[in-house]
């Protein structure tokens, strides 16, 4: 079940919201019973055998983070270690054998299938057990609030990466009302809008665009890359969105995953407002404690290089995803070197433009099939012996151009900056409230008109 879905719209989310709402805001552990079932019912949706590794995962770390609490009241630093480790090793045992077992040995058991989101709540688990293992939180005592944490059906499948840390009060106390009820709805449309209407649109061409098999031209190779750009934001952004949004409906805060990173003057930015849980989980839990950049220079270029490896081994078992980030990280250390200096003297646009260009060419690497594809990809970028728009004109109609158009405008910060002039001026706000409603009613109506009437649907990482 995905959130752009008619089932997921008008059946799945009424019913849990009219379910949670019924009960009185003083019974949580009974709401919390409610939002932890219908969390398990939406993972097993269309992969009913996985629900067994979900439960696994749930009773195995809770187990890990009260042994790691109880023996660090007997003071056996030794035991949290030990206990600690076995805790990593099943959690990331798990992940590499669903995921990279068969890239190892060469698919030798094809019929492992990926269970959907494995590294995303893997990696939301390992930060609770580790932030145990720190005393950064208490051990979960109620084996049900921990599920939820794990389980909850808004960041389950594709984040953003929630900390324990970060919700574990809310397990508890949470506050509802008509505003944040508003907010996470208008929240939740603003996502559903940016992947029906924009990237479901923009996906037509860049999937035409890399399904070529012959020869490719350049104006048709850059107009592909721009697109599967704008399709990847809006699809992963839509989805952060909406996944906020349906926490703020429950009461929940998480923290945000993006701030428009395509405005960013370097590579270095970018990571810093692109898929902000991963990037921080990272910086956190392998960057800094293999010394971050505390130990000279050269420690710190190897510490980048192993958490760029890590991000690009995380998107997926493949070449093309190791040498991806293998590139980020050799563009961000060649930052660090010194060209990050530069950057700072020249124009901003230029900047931008440059971190434009690095971050398109990644695109190629992390949308082709094989890495061989993406060479040849990357290639016809720069083959410029036909630079019509033949090829490309047979998918790039005006439905098509006009969210290009769309999704190359509010890749910026627009809106709030609209937002905050409206509200400005006398009257602002009512003003600023009244275009809010009736524009997410319009998106929502939109949306639905293209979702009923298209079926090209799934969310982009899915299948990470």
């Amino acid at each position: 079940m995905i959130f752009s879905s008619t089932l997921f719209l008008f059946v799945f989310l009424p019913t849990v919201l009219l379910v949670y709402y019924a009960i009185p805001m003083r019974f949580v552990a009974a709401k919390n019973a409610v939002l932890l079932t219908v969390s398990l019912i939406f993972y097993a949706w269309g992969e009913p055998q996985n629900i067994v590794l979900m439960l696994l995962a749930i009773a195995c770390n809770y187990v890990f983070g009260l042994g790691i609490e109880k023996c660090r009241g007997y003071g056996s630093a030794g035991a949290c270690r030990a206990i600690l480790v076995l805790s990593l090793v099943y959690n990331l045992g798990t992940l590499f054998f669903f995921k990279y077992f068969n890239f190892v040995t060469g698919g030798i058991f094809p019929h492992i299938a990926l269970p959907i989101g494995i590294s995303f709540f893997t990696f939301q688990i390992m930060s609770y057990t580790i932030d145990v293992y720190r005393g950064e939180v208490a051990a979960q005592r109620n084996i049900f609030k921990l599920g939820l944490y794990i389980s909850l059906f808004p960041q389950l499948i594709a984040g953003p990466i929630v900390r324990y840390i970060d919700i574990e009060k809310q397990l508890t106390e949470r506050s509802y009302d008509a505003d944040k009820l508003f907010c996470g709805t208008s929240r939740f449309i603003v996502g559903l809008a940016k992947k029906v209407l924009v990237s479901n649109t923009v996906a037509q061409m860049a999937d035409f665009a890399f399904g070529v098999t012959g020869e490719l031209n350049a104006a048709t190779a850059w107009l592909g890359a721009l697109c599967y750009g704008l399709q990847i934001y809006y699809d992963f952004s839509g989805y952060s969105d909406m996944a906020i949004g349906l926490g703020h409906m429950l009461g929940f805060d998480f923290l945000e995953n993006f701030n428009y990173p395509y405005i960013s003057c370097s590579v270095q930015e970018f990571w810093r407002r692109w898929h902000i849980s991963l990037s921080t989980w990272f910086r956190d839990y392998l960057y800094i404690p293999l010394g971050g950049n505390r130990r000279g220079k050269l420690r710190t270029y190897i510490n980048l290089f192993i958490v760029f490896v890590c991000t690009g081994i995380w998107h997926g078992a493949a070449w093309n995803f190791l040498v991806w980030g293998l590139y980020h990280g050799f563009f961000l250390i060649i930052e660090r070197i010194g060209f990050r200096k530069v950057l700072d003297r020249l124009p901003r646009a230029v900047a931008r433009g440059y971190t434009l260009l690095v971050v398109l060419f990644g695109w190629v690497l992390f949308r082709a099939e094989t890495l061989p594809a993406a060479i040849k990809y990357a290639a016809s970028m720069f083959n410029f012996g036909n630079i019509g728009l033949v090829r490309a004109s047979l998918q790039l109609d005006n439905i098509t151009g006009f969210a290009i158009a769309i999704g190359i405008i509010f890749s910026a910060p627009l809106l709030p900056w609209l937002k905050r002039k409206l509200e400005a001026l006398p009257g602002g706000k009512t003003s600023a409230y009244v275009l809010n409603v009736s524009g997410c009613i319009g998106l929502f109506l939109l949306s639905v008109v293209f979702l009923t009437g298209s079926d090209y649907n799934p969310f982009i990482y899915f299948r990470f």
